[in-house]
């Protein structure tokens, strides 16, 4: 049996966690107006507050599986803010690739570095087996040369490098596709602009554009001696890294919605609303019947979450999991966050509450790692035995 029961250690991290978090929340208006503003690396008051791997010393074989752990407190800092953090810490999704699917050459020249990951394109949308940008293999110079643009990468501004997926043969279709690493700087990459965003305005999303870029051979993510059709660094070999992160995106969204279920409560109660547990739909005003209805799917959603993240500590397969829990998660943040801004009438869309910013943010929880379309075909291809060409 499964059981998400928290120890009193689990609940003394999570709890320094939020605590954390809470004073990364009073900078959440300021960068969210001032978007050209990137969070610092650590907040002033960093020095009050203890490195969060501190916090698991003492660990018991009791204490909750670091896998579901990492989930909730991905859920617990974003409940703050989706972009300050009391401490910035390196690495991008690139760098989930590179554990996923780099060599040891590689994870050892590149694991210092924030990589982003480039994969969508203006002509491509959620699908990433339609990518057009191409790598061709210059036999003379033993090089790549990259050609093509990539929108929307996260953490585009700040990374050090990128994992960009190209295509080096585009009649293969995704056993063409391959991921490659390429740093800040080199010849023919350009970093086009900062997008500007709805929500999670302080988390730098950009475009680049790389022209005739050339990259050492070896710079194939997974190594490419024979370059074979489906290498580590293919399309299904990257692909995995979703299974890790989907599960903490849901997560991230989760926490948000978390904190506006947290705010709604506290206000509905000032204002003489009661919330009870027991007296069903009959027994309470409509008001609190409708709370209790987003806080049912908020842990509904969550608990989809966490037996994706016990999946992959117990080494069990959690694709079909994953896609679940983003699918499910994405669609209950902005139903969650848009539930209470309606229980609040015009303070929940008023600026000087953040319920109407957590509104905002929580849409991309739906749309990055695959969107919620995507997730659904994942889950009918599993569930139902269809292939691709049937989901069409």
């Amino acid at each position: 049996m499964i059981d998400f029961t928290f120890t009193e250690h689990d609940k003394k991290v999570l709890d320094a966690v939020r605590a954390e978090a809470l004073v990364c929340r009073g900078y959440a208006r300021h960068y969210d107006e001032n978007e050209h503003e990137f969070p610092p690396d650590e907040l002033p008051e960093a020095k009050d507050f203890p490195p969060t791997m501190s916090l698991f010393a003492g660990r018991g074989k009791d204490d909750t599986s670091l896998g579901v752990m990492s989930m909730m407190l991905a859920a617990a800092q974003s409940w703050g803010d989706y972009s300050v953090r009391m401490r910035r810490g390196k690495g991008g999704l690139g760098n989930a690739a590179l554990r996923a699917a780099g060599t040891p050459e590689q994870q050892k020249q590149w694991g210092h570095l924030t990589l982003a990951m480039a994969i969508t394109e203006p002509g491509c949308g959620s699908d990433p087996s339609r990518v057009q940008m191409t790598a061709v293999l210059d036999a003379a110079t033993n090089e790549w040369v990259l050609n093509g643009e990539k929108i929307f990468v996260t953490t585009g501004c700040r990374a050090d490098g990128v994992v960009v997926w190209a295509t080096i043969d585009k009649a293969a279709g995704r056993a063409g596709i391959k991921s490659f690493l390429v740093e800040k700087g080199a010849p023919g990459f350009v970093v086009a602009h900062k997008e500007k965003k709805l929500g999670i305005r302080a988390d730098d999303t950009a475009a680049y554009v790389f022209k005739d870029c050339r990259i050492p051979r070896g710079n194939l993510l997974g190594g490419n001696e024979e370059i074979p059709k489906e290498s580590s660094g293919g399309f299904r070999g990257v692909m995995k890294t979703f299974n890790m992160t989907r599960p903490a995106v849901a997560a991230i969204g989760l926490g948000i919605a978390q904190a506006a279920l947290d705010f709604t409560r506290e206000q509905l109660q000032a204002a003489g609303v009661a919330i009870e547990y027991g007296p069903g739909a009959a027994g309470q005003s409509a008001l609190a019947q409708r709370f209790l209805e987003l806080e049912a799917l908020y842990e509904a959603a969550m608990l989809t979450v966490l037996r994706a993240a016990w999946l992959s500590d117990a080494g069990k397969s959690n694709n079909l999991e994953s896609s679940i829990c983003k699918a499910k998660g994405g669609a209950a943040v902005r139903e969650i966050t848009q539930g209470c801004i309606e229980l609040l009438g015009p303070m929940g869309a008023s600026r000087e509450h953040l319920l109407e910013k957590w509104f905002r943010d929580v849409r991309i929880t739906d749309i990055y790692e695959g969107t919620g379309q995507i997730q659904r075909l994942i889950i009918a291809r599993d569930i139902l035995g269809y292939g691709r060409d049937e989901l069409k």
